[in-house]
């Protein structure tokens, strides 16, 4: 690292956040910068951009009161770092990882750049085993899997809020393991809904096990690029050097992405698919690549990335590009909303690739692959006996497509609704006993030794 250097005087415009600069000294990108005015205030910024006359400076707090003629730059000769230690958990921090909650600053015993260490390929495991988070829909039909990273489509007006909450409450690892945590990252929230996750945690005890970042609506757009970039760094430090299974829940991915539209329109970059930079591809996958498994690291970490479709249009670049990059998705459905089912969690476009390597004999319970299956064929078929239904009327419709009509809205309202979390066993239990109501012959996904042990006794 070099010594830290000093500009004065090299301020030559300031656009809201981003202050651009005569360039004097050498300088590299993402270069931790200190800008301080005639206010006497010291804010905290970096070098988003260079050549050789200019740089850019995204200034990370309330450039109010900077006045050009009167500003200096102290460049920290290192990028932007996050002071890690024990105690993390149980802490309310800003997007910029200053604690939030009135206590002291953390005992530093590691500095890691936030942008994150590059990884070996080769050092990477394959993600396994079962993250229980209480939601039936997810933890039956759509597993997480510890190392995984799925994210959550919503729109706006459903209840995601809620729903990051209860899994950041109930989310646990079988078997009662106290080495799982929780990195909760509010991005761009406003203040009620910031208040709301804080309550909530704290009410249920579950702020004791995670590490909480609030990023409100009104701070700056470029803070906002770096909230899930400090909330990662605090997850990794807790998952690869103190060996904990930490799930990291990221919630509004949407607003990071206008934050990054805006940053770079101001930046004056050529603009891209509804007016979102070129890199918006990449610039997700530095985020959602650094979940995963290590090999020879006790530790793992999981994504749950939760992002609003605008429009609710699944094709709007955000979601598109965010399911390429991830394993699966969920999906919130509007329609199950104004039915009044919570979570309203639309299985049939739902989908968790990893889900077969973390359930099953040894992971969950042996029967459960094949009782998810079964069930989703089975919703599936009571869809489309709704279309028929529509068409031709319930006494249209054959016995078996209405023992179909009755399985499908048995499992909206039994299933999938729920108003407090359920173990997998319990969610287990309510699938039999739908299944229980259909043909046997119509039970093509379970063997029939699954049948006898688990449904004949029920008709």
């Amino acid at each position: 690292m070099r010594p830290r250097l000093s500009i004065e005087g090299g301020a030559v415009r300031l656009e809201g956040p981003l202050l651009f600069v005569r360039r004097t000294l050498e300088a590299g990108l993402n270069e931790a910068v200190e800008v301080s005015g005639s206010d006497g205030r010291t804010r905290l910024g970096r070098i988003a951009a260079l050549d050789e006359q200019h740089m850019t400076i995204e200034v990370l707090e309330s450039p109010d009161g900077l006045a050009l003629a009167d500003t200096a730059l102290r460049l920290r000769g290192a990028p932007l770092e996050f002071a890690l230690g024990p105690g993390i958990l149980g802490r309310v921090f800003n997007g910029i990882g200053e604690p939030a909650d009135g206590g002291p600053p953390l005992p530093a015993r590691v500095l890691q750049p936030i942008d994150g260490l590059p990884v070996n390929p080769v050092e990477r495991a394959l993600p396994r085993d079962f993250i229980e988070t209480g939601i039936s829909a997810i933890d039956l039909m759509n597993s997480l899997v510890r190392g995984q990273k799925l994210p959550l489509f919503s729109c706006g007006g459903l209840p995601h809020d809620r729903i990051a909450v209860d899994i950041a409450t109930h989310a646990r690892l079988r078997g009662g393991s106290d080495d799982f945590a929780i990195v909760f990252a509010g991005i761009g929230v406003p203040f009620d809904s910031a208040d709301f996750f804080r309550r909530s945690l704290e009410k249920s005890g579950a702020l004791a096990r995670t590490a909480l970042f609030l990023n409100l609506a009104s701070d700056s757009s470029t803070q906002r690029l770096l909230t899930p970039r400090f909330a990662l760094t605090a997850a990794e430090y807790l998952a690869f050097e103190e060996g904990r299974h930490v799930l990291v829940i990221l919630t509004d991915m949407t607003n990071y992405c206008e934050a990054l539209r805006e940053v770079s329109s101001s930046k004056g970059e050529v603009p891209g698919r509804k007016g979102f930079p070129g890199y918006l591809y990449s610039d997700l996958a530095q985020l959602y690549e650094r979940a995963g498994c290590l090999r020879g690291r006790a530790g793992t970490l999981t994504q749950l990335p939760i992002l609003t479709m605008p429009s609710d249009d699944i094709g709007h670049p955000v979601p598109d590009l965010t399911g390429y990059i991830t394993e699966g998705q969920i999906v919130l459905s509007r329609d199950l909303d104004r039915l009044g089912i919570h979570p309203p969690v639309d299985v049939l476009p739902s989908l968790s690739r990893l889900m077969k390597d973390g359930i099953g004999g040894g992971y969950t319970h042996a029967d459960h692959p094949a009782l998810a299956n079964q069930l989703y064929a089975a919703y599936a078929r009571a869809v489309q006996a709704r279309v028929l239904s529509s068409v031709v009327g319930d006494d249209g419709m054959t016995p078996v497509d209405r023992s179909y009509l009755a399985f499908g809205r048995a499992f909206e309202r039994e299933l999938l609704h729920q108003a407090a979390a359920r173990t997998l066993e319990a969610s287990m239990e309510i699938g039999w006993r739908l299944l229980a109501g259909l043909p046997e012959g119509e039970l093509t996904r379970l063997s029939d030794a699954q049948i006898v042990a688990h449904l004949r006794g029920r008709r």
